[in-house]
């Protein structure tokens, strides 16, 4: 339970700056869904730049990936999440990407080894559909062993 900062501007444009938070929260509940992420029974709504999601998760990785999923887009500047899980671990892990980045650099840096680079691209998987195109501002799930 907690809340998780994401860049703004950056990210996937679901939808437009002034269209209106029912629209909004359809366009995140689609993208969740079009991602397979199973968001059955979590409840997201959006009070400006923040989504708001509460319910529960069946695993604890794909709590990670709801909310990733929900902070990685444009005009997002939040995600406040009090989503339950059966199996929950540790606080997520997440890494912001800056400009210049790469898996391999990322995996370095959080997993000591650049090697571990695909475990990263994994993790994000269905958000990220290639392990070279990753963006400034983007949130990455670390995996914890």
């Amino acid at each position: 339970m907690g809340l998780f900062s994401f860049v703004k501007d950056a990210g996937k444009k679901l939808f437009g700056k002034d269209d209106a938070p029912e629209s909004t929260q359809e366009a995140l509940n689609a993208e969740l869904k079009d991602l397979g992420l199973d968001a059955s029974d979590v409840q997201v709504t959006v009070e400006g730049d923040k989504v708001m999601i509460k319910g529960k998760a069946p695993t604890q990785e794909q709590r990670e990936k709801i909310i990733l999923a929900a902070g990685n887009v444009d005009g997002v500047a939040a995600v406040e999440e009090e989503i339950e899980v059966a199996d929950a671990a540790a606080e997520p892990v997440f890494y912001t990407v800056k400009k210049g980045d790469t898996l391999s650099a990322i995996a370095q840096a959080t997993m000591g080894k650049a090697s571990k680079y695909h475990a990263i691209f994994e993790a994000n998987k269905p958000m990220l559909s290639d392990p070279d195109k990753i963006y400034p501002g983007q949130n990455l799930r670390i995996p914890q062993e």
